[in-house]
C-alpha cells in the first residue's frame, strides 16, 4: 500500500499527481491519467472573474466527478474580493481542494495581474490567499507558484512563507522562473529550499518525465508529492511507471499496439464528453493523437496528419497505418 500525504485532511497517495494544464488536462485527460494511477487531479485553470459573471463554460470547468477525486478546482485572478466570491461559488461544486494559480506564464493571464505576475507582489498574493481561505470554510486552499518572476527575483521561499502564513494548506512549486516559460531545465533546488522553509506540504513540479526523474525529485528535494505536467502528454502510463519505481516493482512499457488502443480510447472519451459535434471535438483531440505517436519511426509525418483529422474513423485508420509502418521498420 502506497504511503499517503494529507493536504488539509485530504489524503493523497504519495505517488504522482496530474498538473493543471489549460487546454490539455480536461475531464477526458484526467480520467485517463486516473485510470493509470494519478493520485490527484486538478481542473484546468478557471477565471475567478468569469465565475462571478456566471460564464457557462467556466461552470463546466468547475464540475468535479467522483471518478476524478481527490480533485482540486484551480482558480486564477488578481483581486482578493473576486477570488473570495469565486471560492464561495466553487464550494457548490464540492471540490476536495481549491487551488490558486500563481505560476501561469502566458501573457493573457500575466497581463491581468494574475498567474505568475503575482510572484512580483508577495503582499497581494498573500491577501488573495487569505481571502480564499476565509471563503473556502472547510475546503483546503493550496497555491501553485514558480521559483520567481525572473532570474534576478527568485523569491519562491519568501512567497511560500507568506502563503503559509495566509492559511495555504500546501504549496506546489514549478522549478522555473516566469521568463523561462518551459525552456531549459527546471531548477529543483528551489523546491528543496521551499520545503525547508515551510511546515505545510510541498509539491514538486518540473521536468518529471519517467520513474527515474520522479525518484530524483523526491530524493533531492524532500517534497511531499510530485506533480506531472508535460511528461504525461500522450503518456498516461507514466503514473503506472512511477508507482512501479516507488515500490521497486519492474515496469513494462506499453507496446505500440497498446498505445494506439489507449489513444483510441482517449479520443472516444473526448468525443463522448464534448458538447460539440464530432468534427469540432476532433479538433481538440488532434494534439492528443499526435502525442501518442511521438518517438517512433516515421512519427513526424504521422503527427502532421493528426492535425488534419476530422472524424473518429480517420483516427482508427491512421492508427492502423501507423502500427503497420512502425512494424515494418522495427
Amino acid at each position: 500500500m502506497a504511503e499517503t500525504i494529507s493536504i488539509g485532511g485530504v489524503n493523497i497517495a504519495k505517488t504522482a499527481a496530474l498538473a493543471p494544464m489549460a487546454g490539455v488536462a480536461d475531464r477526458a485527460y484526467r480520467l485517463m491519467c486516473k485510470k493509470y494511477g494519478a493520485a490527484y487531479t486538478v481542473s484546468e485553470m478557471v477565471s475567478a472573474k468569469g465565475i462571478c459573471y456566471s460564464d457557462k463554460k467556466t461552470a463546466e470547468l468547475c464540475t468535479v466527478t467522483d471518478a476524478e477525486r481527490p480533485m482540486a478546482v484551480q482558480l486564477f485572478g488578481s483581486e482578493p474580493d473576486f477570488m473570495a466570491e469565486a471560492v464561495k461559488i466553487v464550494r457548490g461544486f464540492s471540490p476536495d481542494i481549491i487551488d490558486i494559480n500563481m505560476g501561469c506564464p502566458v501573457p493573457k493571464v500575466v497581463n491581468t495581474g494574475a498567474g505568475s505576475s503575482l510572484m512580483k507582489d508577495v503582499r497581494l498574493a498573500a491577501d488573495i490567499t487569505e481571502a480564499a481561505v476565509k471563503a473556502a470554510e472547510n475546503i483546503p486552499v493550496t497555491v501553485k507558484i514558480r521559483s520567481g518572476w525572473n532570474g534576478d527575483s527568485v523569491n519562491a521561499v519568501e512567497m511560500a512563507r507568506a502563503l503559509e502564513a495566509s492559511g495555504a494548506a500546501a504549496i506546489a512549486v514549478h522549478g522555473r522562473t516566469r521568463d523561462r516559460f518551459y525552456s531549459g531545465n527546471a531548477d529543483i533546488s528551489i523546491i528543496k529550499d521551499v520545503k525547508a522553509a515551510v511546515k505545510i506540504p510541498v509539491i514538486g513540479n518540473g521536468d518529471v518525465i519517467d520513474g527515474a526523474s520522479c525518484l530524483k525529485m523526491y530524493d533531492e528535494t524532500g517534497c511531499n508529492l510530485v506533480m506531472i505536467g508535460r511528461g504525461s502528454y500522450g503518456n498516461p502510463f507514466i503514473f503506472e511507471e512511477i508507482e512501479c519505481a516507488l515500490s521497486g516493482k519492474p515496469y513494462t512499457p506499453p507496446t505500440l499496439e497498446e498505445k494506439m488502443r489507449v489513444m483510441l480510447e482517449h479520443i472516444r472519451l473526448i468525443l463522448e464528453l464534448s458538447p460539440k459535434c464530432e468534427e469540432l471535438a476532433m479538433h481538440e483531440a488532434r494534439k492528443h493523437a499526435a502525442w501518442y505517436m511521438n518517438g517512433y519511426y516515421g512519427s513526424a509525418k504521422f503527427r502532421g496528419r493528426c492535425y488534419l483529422l476530422n472524424s473518429y474513423a480517420e483516427v482508427e485508420s491512421l492508427a492502423a497505418e501507423f502500427i503497420e509502418l512502425v512494424s515494418k521498420n522495427s
